[in-house]
């Protein structure tokens, strides 16, 4: 077994958590569809947040002096599945070009030097492309609303790890690719909540008139957490680490003692009630 196929089976029985090298960072699996035999190949990547439904991958082949496969196979056939966390979507690749690359690539660089690194040592112009969500509306994920709650309250859990590490370790400088991190967080923590609030809370209501109390509690959480993101939001606006960190703790404890008491009190019913 190689080094990929080992990485992908524990992504894939991990739910997106796997060891060694990619420990504590952000990994994707790529599949694409291969340029000349026409068979699927799936790749383990790391990745950059560039907001909701939208990420980039670069072409470094680890600092060899040739685009890998994959970034071939996507040129091709730019239609690609990926998977992330315990979810799975299609999405469409764009191979960044001009001034838009020369950004995307500045601020992975600043973010992670190794990018840089990997450049040099390739001689050439890494690719940068971004993986757009090709449907919308939810990603593939568990069969079960129980579990698939789960699914999306851990990939919060994870996110909301890997930032807290990051805005720790800024020092005194705060990152452009970091505060994209954090805004797209603050975009789909902002969408999850509306989505219970408008779909999932009434429909459980007409279902069970008695759990109003504790869906109102629930709500008033989601609303408690708004509050933390907009003043997250304006601390990236000041760009003050340290003022940063503390607003990123503010909405760890929030936030995991939201998604806990969530997880307590509705997946015992979604599965009690076959859903």
């Amino acid at each position: 077994m190689d080094f990929n196929t080992e990485i992908i089976e524990e992504f894939r029985a991990g739910g997106g958590r796997v060891g060694g090298p990619f420990e504590g960072g952000r990994l994707l699996l790529l599949t694409t569809v291969g340029a000349r035999s026409g068979a699927p190949h799936t790749t383990p990547l790391g990745y950059l947040p560039d907001g909701v439904g939208r990420v980039l991958v670069i072409a470094s082949a680890g600092g060899a002096p040739k685009h890998p496969a994959w970034f071939h196979n996507l040129v091709a056939n730019p239609r690609v599945t990926v998977e992330s966390d315990a979810f799975t979507y299609e999405a469409d690749a764009v191979v960044l070009t001009g001034a838009e690359r020369d950004r995307a690539f500045a601020r992975a660089a600043e973010a992670d030097p190794g990018w840089a690194r990997y450049e040099a040592a390739a001689g050439r112009r890494l690719p940068v492309v971004a993986l757009v969500q090709a449907a919308a509306g939810p990603p593939g994920g568990p069969a079960s609303p129980s579990a698939m709650l789960v699914a999306v309250h851990d990939a919060f859990r994870h996110e909301l790890e890997l930032i807290r590490r990051e805005v720790a370790a800024t020092g005194a400088g705060l990152g452009a690719q970091l505060r994209i991190n954090c805004l797209t967080l603050c975009q789909g923590l902002g969408n999850h909540h509306a989505g219970e609030d408008q779909l999932m809370f009434p429909s459980l209501e007409g279902r069970r008139p008695g759990l109003a109390p504790v869906l109102d509690g629930l709500r008033d959480d989601h609303a408690a957490i708004a509050e933390l993101l907009d003043e997250l939001r304006g601390v990236l606006d000041g760009g003050d680490p340290a003022s940063l960190l503390a607003e990123v703790d503010r909405l760890t404890a929030a936030l995991l003692g939201h998604l806990d008491r969530e997880e307590e009190r509705l997946v015992p019913l979604l599965d009690e009630m076959g859903l």
